[in-house]
């Protein structure tokens, strides 16, 4: 079987818009969380959320053509161009049709949806946009890279919810691990900070509602009371080792294992039981031909939920026995908020930094500790140390469970 690489990588985040300004802002513990300037929120419970900022789309997409587009592909398109470029893939370098896209999203273009269907109902059926249903659908972003850079192998959208990211990564892995594919270019996006969004998070009481955002998106801390929404893309370009040597690529790092599981639980709710998640993540790391004992940093699934981390630290425990309590583990979401179907790209970013840099990312606004959640959650500080290998967790909405596991080369 084909080893596989990463070669390339880019993102779009509320603590910045390209990877380096990212991981910069990670490793300083910058939090991006603030009131929401994108709507009124007046009539709202929820005030906070973790926005991009200072993006232009212009610098990516024709004025033009992104208006025709809801801005999850906007955030797609940037990220996937920053990949492409650092992976330095160009016409004559790799084979169209062995050139793949698995890219998702949680929700895709709900925006659209929320502006269209008001015309229908006040208005009538001939003034919704002819462009409504290509703009709402949630493959847009991958049918747009694909266009964008001449893709012409396998392109589909991953759906599962804050799982998305790391099935579409484990995918691409195995896309290109069993000779389907010599490279795919692979994450999630999310335009979540919308009002029919919020509306329905704050409802389901899923969403922190305070206004101080020092102690609004605080994993694993005693007083954490819902999620923050965040906004924005990560992109991944896979790449075959061999592929990757015969063309001169940068190789960034390895992603080594996949696992993936479901709950078959709750339509909200983690199981309390962490068993399916456990089995996601041994899964990853058998999959990798390693032991928990090998893992340095595990970048959790992390959401400031009470649930989420209760029972995420019940998986961890389960899949890791003893070394539970030797590995790091942070939540980048302390600082990032919830990129939902974006977050597990931008995380798997995180992974491969601090595999580069030696630096495992804080966990911000840790004040009070969990009995619940007694692991290394690296509190407020960036710590140096090597990491060798790190592991990524995501758990959606559903039950879907998805693991990464990505080492050192």
């Amino acid at each position: 079987m084909e080893r596989v690489v990463i070669t390339g990588m880019g993102a779009v985040t509320p603590v910045g818009n390209d990877v380096q300004t990212f991981w910069e802002s990670l490793k300083a513990g910058k939090c991006g969380v603030g009131p929401i300037t994108k709507f009124d929120v007046s009539e709202f419970k929820v005030k906070l959320a973790a926005e991009v900022k200072d993006f232009d789309v212009t610098q990516y997409v024709d004025k033009r053509e992104a208006r025709r587009m809801d801005v999850n592909c906007h955030f797609a398109l940037a990220a996937a161009q920053q990949a492409v470029d650092q992976a330095g893939l160009r016409e004559g370098n790799f084979d169209p049709y062995r050139t793949g896209v698995i890219y998702g999203s949680g929700v895709g273009g709900l925006q659209i949806a929320e502006q269209e269907i008001p015309k229908l109902n006040e208005k009538g059926p001939g003034r919704v946009s002819p462009l409504c249903i290509p703009e709402m659908i949630a493959n847009m972003a991958a049918a747009y890279i694909s266009m964008r850079f001449g893709f012409k192998g396998e392109n589909f959208c991953p759906v599962s919810a804050c799982a998305t990211g790391n099935h579409a990564i484990g995918e691409a892995m195995r896309a290109i691990r069993h000779g389907y594919q010599d490279v795919v270019v692979c994450g999630g996006t999310e335009n979540g900070i919308i009002p029919i969004s919020m509306a329905g998070f704050q409802n389901m009481k899923a969403v922190h509602m305070g206004e101080d955002p020092a102690c609004a998106s605080i994993p694993f801390d005693a007083r954490r009371s819902g999620f923050v929404m965040g906004e924005g893309a990560g992109c991944l370009v896979l790449e075959s080792l061999t592929h990757a040597q015969a063309r001169g690529a940068t190789i960034l790092a390895e992603i080594a294992g996949y696992g993936a599981t479901g709950d078959a639980y709750h339509i909200t709710s983690p199981s309390p039981d962490g068993e399916a998640a456990s089995r996601a993540i041994l899964g990853a790391i058998t999959d990798a031909g390693l032991t928990p004992a090998d893992v340095d940093y595990i970048n959790a699934h992390g959401t400031s939920t009470p649930l989420n981390e209760k029972y995420e630290t019940i998986a961890i425990k389960k899949a890791f026995g003893d070394e539970a309590y030797k590995v790091k583990v942070s939540s980048t979401k302390s600082m990032t908020g919830h990129l939902l179907g974006g977050a597990a790209a931008v995380e798997a970013i995180a992974c491969v930094m601090a595999i580069r840099d030696g630096v495992v990312p804080p966990t911000i606004g840790y004040q009070e500790a969990d009995p619940d959640c007694d692991l290394d959650i690296t509190p407020n500080r960036a710590v140096e140390m090597p990491v060798n290998v790190a592991i990524s967790n995501s758990l959606g909405f559903g039950g879907h469970n998805a693991c990464i596991l990505i080492k050192k080369v």
